[in-house]
């Protein structure tokens, strides 16, 4: 809704999206709320991000993500 800080997409076309960065001098359209991870399809007709849910015990509240990579082993 307020964008993405950064993408990483799979060879398979999986996309997973960092979203919530909160950096000073840098406008937040949710300060209030934490960052997420987002997981896209892009080998769907009408690919949307869906937010990965985060597990328990993580300090969600204080998760500020700037950028994602992934490793394929």
């Amino acid at each position: 809704e307020t964008g993405s800080e950064d993408i990483d997409i799979l060879p398979n076309g999986l996309a997973f999206i960092s979203s919530g960065l909160k950096y000073p001098g840098l406008k937040s359209f949710a300060p209030d709320k934490p960052g997420e991870i987002f997981l896209m399809d892009l080998n769907e007709d009408n690919p949307r991000a869906v937010e990965l849910r985060i597990s328990r015990g993580f300090d969600l509240a204080s998760f500020n993500p700037h950028g994602i990579s992934t490793y394929v082993d």
